[in-house]
């Protein structure tokens, strides 16, 4: 004999199973790319001495470094 299982809980069990999932995905995710691009690395700014600053040339209208 088939078990029933009402439309409204199937569908409660889903959500919350694929919410499971996701967080397991997500949290794999997340780790793989700590492994491939630690956040120290991204949090250096560069050197403000390295930053050129460009300037509109007023004649051409071109950017050009300063």
């Amino acid at each position: 004999m088939p078990i029933f299982i009402p439309p409204l809980l199937a569908w409660t069990l889903g959500a919350l199973g694929a919410a499971a999932v996701a967080r397991v995905v997500v949290k794999e995710w997340r780790r793989v790319n700590d492994e491939l691009h630690p956040r120290e690395r991204m949090r250096e700014a560069p050197a403000r001495e390295t930053i050129r600053v460009l300037r509109r040339d007023p004649k051409s209208g071109i950017y050009r470094p300063e």
